[in-house]
């Protein structure tokens, strides 16, 4: 499925005059074992897509939450290659997508054509890598497409009109907006820039657009919301599980998805 399916589970929430969700969670933190009961949970509650983190030793693009659940994840042992053992075994449990979020240097290390032929054996159905340029996006693109996995692109405040109209053109399943300079993390407010920035990014391109980086709570959830098609959480949703607090996680979501499109 891949693609298509993490195609029509946006569209569905759309259709449904929702806004998207979708949380990040690092693999591993906590182990590799509770992996599909929070996939669980997160489907329970509503989400549309997960974006499974991938811990690595050198996460350029994550703030100190997520490195520090990346450190515990590395410290419990967990690899690429474990977590789509996981994933695979477990795939028949889950309906909802999901997107793996990883470095390119790991899936050198795996093999492009195997790490590509894996997550389609796995049900991983989207993938973004951040520090992957554009410009050097012909050493995988042709692997995820044969496996039909989406190949999502970030879009940046700090990247040039036309860039960024050929990123919204390029994307796959969904455009990752990226709402903040700088790395992951919660913040207390966005720059007054980041409205104009997504209905921007908007008229480039019919795939929804979702606003990523910096999102904390429902009410920063909805104001991006009123300008993209949701939202992605990670730092706060990382921090919360790492505390055990499962009914905040719930209620963020639920305040997240209640502006309607």
């Amino acid at each position: 499925m891949g693609k298509v399916k993490l195609e029509k589970a946006l569209q569905e929430k759309l259709s449904a005059e929702e806004k998207i969700f979708s949380p990040f969670i690092t693999a591993g933190d906590g182990g590799l074992d509770i992996l599909p009961e929070r996939i669980k949970f997160f489907e329970e509650n509503g989400a549309a897509v997960i974006e499974l983190g991938i811990p690595f030793s050198d996460p350029v693009a994550d703030g100190p939450t997520i490195q520090a659940a990346g450190s515990r994840a590395l410290d419990n042992g967990t690899t690429l290659a474990k977590v789509l053992d996981v994933l695979e075994k477990t795939k028949l449990e889950r309906a909802i997508p999901v997107v793996i979020m990883t470095y390119i240097n790991p899936i050198i290390t795996f093999g492009i054509e195997d790490f590509a032929r894996k997550c389609a054996e796995a049900g991983v159905d989207g993938v973004i890598i951040p520090d992957l340029p554009m410009e050097e996006e012909s050493l995988i693109a042709e692997a995820l497409s044969k496996g039909h996995i989406a190949f999502i692109r970030l879009a940046a405040m700090t990247s040039p009109t036309e860039r960024l109209q050929e990123l919204a053109e390029r994307t796959e399943g969904f455009l990752y907006a990226v709402a903040v300079t700088g790395t992951t993390g919660a913040r207390t407010e966005h720059d007054a820039y980041v409205s104009t920035f997504l209905q921007k990014l908007k008229t480039y391109t019919n795939t929804p657009v979702l606003a990523g980086f910096g999102v904390s709570t429902g009410e920063q959830a909805r104001a991006l919301g009123e300008h993209s098609d949701g939202v992605i959480v990670g730092s706060k949703i990382v921090q919360l599980l790492h505390e055990g607090k499962l009914a905040e996680i719930s209620q963020l979501m639920e305040e997240s998805r209640s502006l309607k499109v």
